[in-house]
């Protein structure tokens, strides 16, 4: 699995990342969506690189010219709720994609661990299609790989394009070796080397569906 961390190159990109992390912007989870959101059409447009494209004539007010253009929208799937942000920024350059959306939760037990549960699916048919996945934190790994096997259901992809702001080295690494020869790529914003024993990423930003919608009872 390739993997591509868009916050080695310097960048605007770098500067909505330190808006995400930073404890201080964090207090306004309006300006928190919106580099969410920012940092979604941005990898919207380093994966359209990528993609299929066919020379097609294109008539102007004045006359006609032939112009490479993407011959199909990929399918964008996100995971309920901390994903919406992204999704919407991934949404807004690839405006007439099919959408799929997967609710995923942590079941917390009293020993203090935890299972990631799946209770909601909706997607089109996904055989032979691009699909871009995205969650704006990949910490263990689990819930990304879950995600994805349940995506399955709807049909295998050509290609898959799984998408984080933040990554744990842990995190890449379970990917990688769970999605060997799926034909998928890994974008992210950024990877950092901790993980807790709770699966969350150090220095990493905290709980982004939290900052985001604000905080909620776990079940």
């Amino acid at each position: 699995m390739t993997v591509h961390n868009l916050g080695l190159d310097n960048s605007i990109f770098n500067y909505f990342i330190s808006e995400l992390r930073n404890i201080e912007v964090q207090k306004d989870p309006m300006r928190f969506r919106k580099n969410l959101e920012r940092i979604g059409e941005i990898m919207a447009y380093e994966i359209s690189k990528g993609l299929e494209y066919k020379e097609q004539e294109i008539k102007t007010p004045f006359g006609s010219l032939s112009m490479s253009l993407m011959q199909e929208m990929p399918v964008l799937a996100t995971i309920l709720r901390a994903g919406l942000p992204l999704h919407q920024g991934l949404l807004n350059f690839f405006d007439r994609s099919e959408n799929a959306f997967i609710a995923a939760y942590r079941k917390h037990h009293k020993d203090s661990t935890f299972e990631i549960k799946l209770h909601y699916m909706a997607s089109p048919d996904l055989g032979g299609r691009t699909l871009i996945l995205s969650d704006p934190m990949l910490a263990s790994g689990k819930s990304m790989l879950l995600a994805y096997n349940e995506l399955l259901c709807s049909g295998k992809p050509k290609h898959t394009h799984i998408v984080s702001v933040i990554a744990s080295t842990q995190g890449v690494e379970f990917l990688k070796n769970n999605l060997a020869g799926n034909n998928c790529t890994l974008w992210v914003g950024a990877i950092d080397n901790e993980l807790t024993s709770q699966s969350y990423i150090v220095p990493g930003l905290g709980d982004a569906g939290d900052l985001a919608f604000g905080q909620k009872l776990d079940i």
